[in-house]
């Protein structure tokens, strides 16, 4: 499951974002990026994605890095490490606000100055997300991106440059941490294999490193 999130959550809970063609999952792209198949997929798995991507459209797996077939380009492919949370992590927030659809031109900013991963216009849907505001600015935000049967992903988790080293990053997933736990499930997150400063935060947090992945962007051959 934790080794292959995208389809787990297509083919789960988030079932009802999912484009489907044979085995082949994607969310809609103005949700997120992330696409998948089957731990072992098939030839014909991989020619569905190709089909379901069509032309001029990109995905993202996320998985140990996958050997491509001729159906498939490669267009890049980065480092991941993915952690789970300790126990004991939740811990709410009363300046940690629920973030709407009309927030997502700020949270579209926000990501844009920070760089935390991506983030669409719908990807709010996936929530919720939690962000803190002050003198009415957005400075720091994060939320759940892909729900699995048994855990959440915290995602999106990033700060405002001017508002660093005030622990906000560490509130937040303490507060999104506690969204997640009242529905049962336990969080886990990702992080670039090359980004050290998030990597020490989450291990001064009690995260454990549970996966070294690849995130794997692609784009139908020809």
């Amino acid at each position: 499951m934790l080794r292959n999130p995208s389809y787990a959550a297509l083919t789960g809970p988030h079932a009802s974002f999912a484009e489907v063609r044979g085995n082949a999952v994607a969310y809609p792209s103005d949700v997120a990026p992330f696409c998948g198949v089957p731990a072992e997929p098939t030839a014909q798995d991989w020619a569905d994605l190709a089909a379901l991507l069509g032309p001029g459209r990109r995905g993202a797996t996320m998985r140990p890095a996958p050997a491509l077939p001729e159906s498939l380009k490669l267009v890049d492919q980065f480092d991941l490490v993915q952690f789970v949370a300790p126990e004991g992590l939740a811990a709410p927030d009363a300046e940690a606000v629920a973030l709407t659809v009309d927030d997502v031109p700020d949270m579209i900013a926000l990501v844009a100055l920070t760089d935390p991963g991506p983030f669409r216009p719908r990807t709010i849907e996936l929530g919720p997300y939690l962000g803190i505001r002050e003198g009415g600015e957005l400075i720091a935000m994060a939320g759940v991106r892909k729900t699995l049967s048994a855990y959440a992903e915290i995602s999106a988790v990033c700060t405002h440059p001017d508002h660093r080293g005030r622990g906000l990053a560490r509130r937040l997933i303490g507060a999104v941490a506690a969204e997640i736990t009242a529905t049962g499930r336990r969080p886990f997150l990702h992080t670039g294999g090359t980004n050290t400063t998030a990597q020490r935060l989450y291990s001064a947090l009690g995260f454990t490193v549970t996966n070294r992945m690849h995130v794997t962007i692609v784009e139908p051959a020809g």
